[in-house]
């Protein structure tokens, strides 16, 4: 593994923020469509805002990383501000309820406690 390699691996990737990316993401039969901001899953499809679709952005752009709030913060939200982070929690909590089968018991967004959140795509 080259040291380019080992620190992609390491760094977390940021979001396309700002770009109009063509290609949509994918992980293991997930689909995320960034232009018509729309998840697809086993559940079928689901609209996003605009900041949860970014929120997901991020996420998959990061699977099996512990993303700490204040970078989630800065990606999503442009901001270095971590005074009350209930604005992340709250949109965690929405995007859960659109990607989990069941969201008060999250296999793929699970908080990792006082650090931030773990993403995992679905096997």
């Amino acid at each position: 593994m080259t040291k380019v390699e080992f620190e992609e691996r390491i760094q977390p990737q940021p979001s396309t923020r700002g770009k109009r990316p063509s290609v949509p993401l994918r992980a293991n039969g997930w689909t995320l469509d960034l232009r018509n901001r729309q998840v697809v899953t086993g559940n079928g499809a689901q609209k996003l805002t605009p900041m949860l679709c970014r929120l997901l952005e991020v996420f998959m752009r990061n699977p099996g990383k512990v993303l700490d709030r204040g970078f989630l913060m800065k990606e999503v939200w442009e901001t270095n501000y971590l005074g009350d982070t209930r604005t992340l929690e709250v949109h965690v909590c929405w995007l859960r309820k659109k990607i989990e089968d069941d969201p008060y018991r999250p296999r793929y967004l699970r908080t990792v406690r006082g650090v931030g959140y773990h993403f995992s795509a679905p096997e």
